[in-house]
């Protein structure tokens, strides 16, 4: 099994306040990643500092995919390198078409990769096939950058950005924020299509329901800037049970 991504004694601070302490993590090749905990433990400041959002410091540790430090690339370069984040409340851009933001990020990735840049009618082509085997209608993405988008939209078309760049590591943070049942299991129907044994996913949640339809490799439980304990996908459920409350003293 091909180690994919590497987090080793990841120390991260927020001006003066240390959220991350000492986290270990690693992921291979093919292999489904959830990580659970309460608010405050770190699990989104961990997404943010693999994908390069800037503001936090990292003090300690390094961060390796396929091999690479990150942490010396900009977020682009992650980007180009095969590294996807998924956020959990998507922003708005107003002005800019779905279609057209599409074409411009997929372009951006394929020239730093070395490759030629897609022409507008090899474009539309690639996109519209990844559209439908999503069923996700070509009017939305003549649309803003999820201007005007349901919580469900948003998701859907974190997805068919994920299905159109191909990344090797997609990191979904709090992907079932906001959503319903309805909404969710089509988010999950379109993450589950695109696993596959060259990509590896870490699923980001407070919920075990997510969980009911991505089903993981591997848990994890994050408590106060650690993670405290891993396991199999049993240890969704006895999460549901019991909480995050018994975690709290093996963090401290």
């Amino acid at each position: 099994m091909t180690a994919l991504l590497q987090v080793k004694g990841l120390k991260v601070q927020v001006e003066d306040n240390e959220i991350l302490h000492g986290l270990d993590l690693t992921v291979n090749q093919g292999e489904v990643h959830a990580i659970m905990g309460p608010n405050g433990s770190g699990k989104s400041t961990l997404s943010h500092v693999i994908a390069g959002k800037p503001g936090y410091d990292v003090t300690a540790g390094e961060i390796l995919f396929k091999g690479e430090d990150v942490l010396e690339m900009a977020p682009d370069e992650r980007a180009a390198k095969g590294v996807f984040l998924a956020f959990q409340y998507p922003v708005e851009i107003p002005g800019v078409t779905t279609m057209n933001f599409l074409r411009t990020a997929l372009n951006a990735q394929r020239k730093a990769r070395g490759e030629a840049e897609l022409l507008v009618p090899d474009f539309l082509k690639k996109v519209r096939s990844v559209a439908d085997s999503l069923n996700i209608p070509m009017d939305m993405l003549k649309r803003g950058v999820n201007v005007g988008f349901s919580g469900g939209e948003k998701k859907r078309n974190e997805i068919l950005q994920m299905a159109l760049f191909q990344p090797s590591l997609c990191i979904l943070d709090e992907m079932d924020s906001g959503l319903d049942i309805d909404a969710l299991r089509v988010a999950a129907d379109g993450v589950n299509a695109l696993r596959s044994k060259d990509r590896a996913m870490v699923v980001i949640t407070h919920y075990q329901r997510l969980l009911n339809y991505i089903t993981p490799d591997f848990v994890h439980v994050m408590s106060k800037g650690r993670v405290v304990k891993s396991g199999g996908k049993e240890l969704a459920l006895e999460l549901e049970e019991s909480g995050y409350a018994q975690f709290e003293d093996k963090a401290a």
